[in-house]
């Protein structure tokens, strides 16, 4: 099973990809390939994001919690 990139290295990739097809010299067949794989990193971007959303909801409700007992 292939690691996991990092959201950094997913947004670079991405970065990557746009501008390759912002070039207007890649094949179609290429353009595709480049916006299949474009999409499952912005679809791992979204799914990363709203891991650390829960992450900061519930540190959030940690914190508040501790400061209900002082």
């Amino acid at each position: 099973m292939p690691k996991k990139e990092s959201f950094k290295q997913s947004m670079d990739r991405l970065d990557e990809i746009i501008a390759q097809l912002n070039q207007n010299e890649v094949e179609l067949e290429e353009a595709i390939t480049l916006f299949e794989e474009g999409l499952k990193l912005v679809k791992q971007c979204d799914a990363q994001l709203k891991q650390f959303e829960k992450r900061v909801s519930v540190l959030s409700e940690v914190k508040e919690e501790g400061e209900g007992d002082a």
